[in-house]
């Protein structure tokens, strides 16, 4: 297994990064808004990685921090939850905000995540209830990119979610409006809002 890939940010978007190694090997990678919003603006980067081998494809999913990591391979431990569906989860809270979700039981923010009904949002909290830690510190707030321009802000929202699944013409609207009430919102709290009112 690849622990981490270190190297130059070639390419970076909501949910992909481009990691140029020393070694002149670039690597795609799957990532959350959460690890976005943490590498954005970094000429460097190193992602923990989880490889999803499978006979069609070969995915890497690469992370800002190891609890991220850790909180994906719990959720996909879960029947029924794959790559695609956790780090959908993942776009939408913080690790945090995910362990606080699941250690107390509200199954009505999980649902809220596309792709996640209610028998899976119980199954999560079931499964994984037990194996969350209710208080952890130390966790680096997500990085917030100062002064965003509006245009760009949109771009790159709708593009993450027309990644995750959703239409564009849909996201479009839904990011319009949000940046028709909050014109200084940055890229990750628009995408995390806009997955909340889609």
């Amino acid at each position: 297994m690849i622990e981490f890939i270190q190297g130059k940010v070639v390419e970076l978007t909501p949910t992909q990064a481009v990691i140029l190694t020393s070694g002149g090997v670039a690597y795609s990678l799957g990532i959350s808004v959460y690890t976005y919003s943490d590498i954005q603006g970094k000429d460097e980067a190193r992602l923990y990685t989880y490889e999803a081998i499978r006979e069609d494809a070969w995915i890497l999913f690469g992370f800002s921090e190891k609890v991220e990591r850790e909180l994906f391979l719990l959720l996909i431990s879960v029947p029924g939850i794959g790559g695609a569906s956790a780090r959908m989860i993942q776009s939408s809270f913080s690790p945090s905000e995910l362990v606080e979700i699941i250690s107390s039981g509200n199954d009505g923010l999980l649902k809220k995540v596309k792709g996640i009904g209610a028998k899976t949002a119980q199954r999560i909290i079931v499964d994984l209830r037990d194996k969350m830690v209710r208080e952890r510190s130390g966790e680096a707030p997500a990085i917030q990119s100062p002064g965003a321009r509006s245009a760009r802000t949109a771009d790159e929202a709708v593009t993450a979610l027309t990644t995750l699944g959703f239409q564009q013409s849909a996201s479009q609207k839904i990011v319009t409006a949000i940046l028709g009430e909050k014109p200084e919102i940055t890229v990750e709290a628009l995408i995390r809002e806009a997955l909340k009112r889609i």
